[in-house]
């Protein structure tokens, strides 16, 4: 592809480039966007398909896919992006990380040979602006300011942090052990660690988001495009292990952390926490400045591997850069798996042949997310590989043991975290293809168990890091006595806080559930109430257009602020792919011309029906193919109107007359009944609402468009109206007159 394609979006934090390369993916036909973790991917993909709905967009992580029938957009974790499809558009997130020691060889990778069919976006950080332009000579590159102003503030203690602050700490006890400081002195904390599940994670940043919480403390899992509503960024700390050895945070790590103090064009500020010493003045200026070295070398790995041999291929992978812009990558896991498992005579014995090293090499994608010693986890990979080569499967029996283990909700915060780490790997192994013999069934019954681990873990980080509210309080009915701590009452005290509990669990599970719950779980009636089963969730609202409605969650009001706008996000997107399922007929017209385009952008705001008049413009300039695409379609190229055929089928028109009464209110056409021809017009009715429900007024009656063509159609073929005419389109005989005489029939 011609390097004049590439774009490179660089600055700092706080430019909006990702905002940009998210816009930029939806003026395209397809795209995909690869970003550099699993829950900015989430992020993402949410924010995409509250705007179009889910029906186009895929989600692909290790350990998630969401994968509709016909995707055009893939929102998608960078190690999972699916390269070898073609799309108009590709962009890559944070590509600075291909200098990171153990994930850049992938970053690398995208960096040299992913690319958008039409264009691709690289995303990131100013440094990267001179090997870029080595690399890529022909490559656009856009610099872009930061929208607000980064301070340093110096060093304070926790009673001098302002409200809206997050401390960042690089180890799971330090975050723990502040988060409890900030709960004994400011009230409590939300807790964001890189471990937490999606779902944890979520509930944590609905606290802070909502103002429950006026402090987060973080590990630097917030340093990578998280959207949180941060004013000052604390370093508790400014070093971190980082899987080999302890060593200080360079200033442009420390940038992009600090860079998550404030949002859009509201200025942030950064510091230190008391014990750990204030940044020196030159690392704060270039923080401040944005000013840092470039990056001389990026991170490579050999991607022609060599299947001829086990020993081939782990050779392959030793393979030196082709010139001194790269450095090899010094640490993989999945290369230290290969080596270890290549040791192993069971495994050894059956590394025989180009499909079976390919699955080995599969094999051991398999992360270590519960980082245990690593022999542990190559026994596990070699159980797997074993399973795989002997019986095409891996035995669900085992599985079912090793998730059953996992599958427990008491413990400490540290057990928990452990467990959502083991499971982690199972959910990983249930997305890949031809692994398991019933993989979708995996698939749930894992993300069950993720679920619960997560829910408990927020549960046990909300008892142990935030006061108990006081809307809390009073959403829970009062006791009539305080009962004594032991004695004949403690079993009645026990019970108690359960029920208190298990309600408290209840709602959780009520709102993950909605959040989580699929398309087909929805349904609209004709009132515009969003019902699941029996229970009203929500209601369509009138929108900026008709065909696109708002929605309103109906929750109960102790449903705090960002359990709520969860909720409504996932109901905007149901909102989206409903109202998309509808107008699929026009959007799913082949390769139209702009003449095509332009006709269907108006049969789409006339929810499937446009009067010619109205079209002339369009209609004249259609080419042969054009008319041939349309009719492909079931577009009706006719005498009165242009309408869609499929969009007048009885739930078609029963949605579209729902969107036009949101819209008009009591200005709009009744629902016509099932199988109805022609409606009663109404006076107070305009005709451009009738138009929208797919009648045509005619005299004293609406008629629906395909029967106003035929009947024009039969009238043009014979010297007197046919005697079923009336008949055809729904009309006593008193009436036939008026409604011949509207169509320009003279009687």
């Amino acid at each position: 592809m011609d390097t004049e394609r590439i774009t490179l979006a660089l600055g700092p934090t706080n430019t909006g480039k990702t905002h940009r390369a998210v816009e930029r993916l939806l003026e395209h036909d397809s795209g995909m966007i690869g970003l550099p973790l699993r829950l900015l991917a989430r992020e993402v993909y949410d924010r995409i398909t509250a705007r179009i709905g889910e029906r186009d967009v895929a989600l692909v992580t290790g350990e998630e896919k969401r994968v509709p029938a016909r995707p055009r957009y893939w929102v998608c974790t960078v190690e999972a992006m699916p390269v070898d499809l073609a799309v108009d558009f590709l962009a890559v997130d944070e590509i600075q990380l291909a200098a990171h020691r153990e994930r850049g060889h992938v970053f690398t990778d995208r960096f040299l040979h992913a690319r958008g069919r039409l264009e691709t976006w690289f995303l990131g950080a100013d440094t990267m602006a001179p090997i870029a332009r080595e690399l890529l000579p022909g490559a656009s590159i856009r610099r872009h300011p930061r929208l607000s102003t980064l301070t340093h503030t110096g060093r304070s203690g926790l009673g001098g942090l302002p409200p809206r602050s997050a401390v960042v700490a690089f180890s799971a006890n330090e975050v723990y052990e502040i988060a409890a400081r900030l709960k004994a002195r400011r009230g409590g904390a939300a807790v964001v660690l890189g471990a937490l599940s999606p779902r944890t994670r979520n509930a944590q940043v609905a606290l802070y988001q909502a103002g429950e919480v006026q402090y987060l403390v973080a590990t630097d899992a917030i340093g990578m495009g998280l959207n949180l509503d941060v004013d000052h960024v604390a370093f508790a700390s400014t070093r971190k292990f980082d899987g080999r050895e302890h060593r200080p945070l360079a200033p442009a790590e420390l940038a992009q952390i600090a860079g998550r103090a404030g949002r859009y064009k509201r200025d942030g500020t950064f510091g230190t926490l008391n014990p750990e010493p204030k940044l020196p003045d030159p690392v704060a200026s270039r923080i401040e400045e944005h000013r840092f070295g470039p990056v001389r070398r990026l991170v490579w790995r050999n991607a022609e591997l060599d299947y001829g041999s086990l020993d081939a291929l782990v050779t392959s992978l030793t393979v030196h850069p082709p010139n001194e812009r790269f450095v090899r990558v010094e640490q993989a896991d999945d290369f230290d798996a290969l080596r270890e498992l290549a040791r192993r005579p069971e495994v050894r014995a059956r590394a025989v042949g180009e499909a079976r090293l390919r699955l080995l090499w599969d094999v051991c994608q398999v992360p270590d997310y519960r980082k245990l010693l690593l022999l542990r986890h190559i026994e596990l990979l070699a159980a797997i590989y074993v399973q795989l080569v002997e019986d095409g499967r891996v035995d669900e029996a085992w599985v079912e043991q090793n998730v059953r283990r996992i599958d427990r909700v008491d413990g400490d915060l540290d057990t928990l975290t452990a467990r959502l780490a083991a499971i982690r790997v199972w959910t990983y192994v249930s997305h890949r293809s031809g692994w398991l013999a019933h993989p979708a069934r995996w698939q749930e019954r894992t993300r069950e168990v993720e679920d619960r681990l997560g829910d408990a873990l927020h549960e046990r980080l909300v008892d142990r890091f935030v006061e108990l509210r006081k809307k809390a309080r009073a959403a829970e009915p009062a006791p009539a006595a305080e009962l004594p701590a032991d004695g004949p009452f403690a079993q009645l005290r026990g019970l108690l806080e359960d029920a208190r509990a298990e309600r408290a669990a209840s709602r959780r599970d009520r709102v993950e559930d909605l959040v989580e719950a699929p398309h087909e779980a929805f349904v609209v009636d004709d009132a515009g109430l969003v019902r699941r089963g029996d229970e009203v969730v929500g209601r369509l609202v009138a929108g900026r257009e008709l065909a696109a409605p708002e929605v309103r969650a109906d929750l109960p009001e102790h449903v705090g602020a960002g359990a709520r706008s969860r909720v409504e996000r996932r109901l905007v997107a149901f909102a989206k792919d409903w109202v998309a399922e509808l107008l699929a007929p026009l959007r799913d017209v082949e390769a139209p011309s702009p003449a095509v385009r332009g006709l269907l952008y108006q049969l789409e705001q006339g929810l499937g029906t446009v009067a010619r008049r109205e079209a002339r413009e369009q209609l004249a300039v259609l080419a042969p193919e054009d008319h041939e695409a349309l009719g492909a379609a079931g577009v009706v190229v006719g005498r009165r109107t242009v309408h869609a055929r499929p969009m007048l089928a009885p739930e078609s028109l029963r949605r579209r007359a729902l969107l036009v009464r949101l819209q008009r209110g009591e200005a709009a056409p009744k629902p016509p009944a099932p199988g109805a021809v022609s409606v009663r017009r109404r006076r107070e009715v305009p005709n451009d609402a009738y138009l929208a429900v797919g009648f045509v007024p005619l005299g004293p009656r609406a008629i629906r468009a395909d029967q106003v063509e035929r009947a024009l159609d039969a009238l043009d073929a014979e010297p007197e109206p046919p005697k079923k005419l009336g008949s055809w389109l729904g009309v006593r005989a008193r009436d036939l007159p008026r409604v011949l005489s509207a169509l320009g029939v003279r009687g």
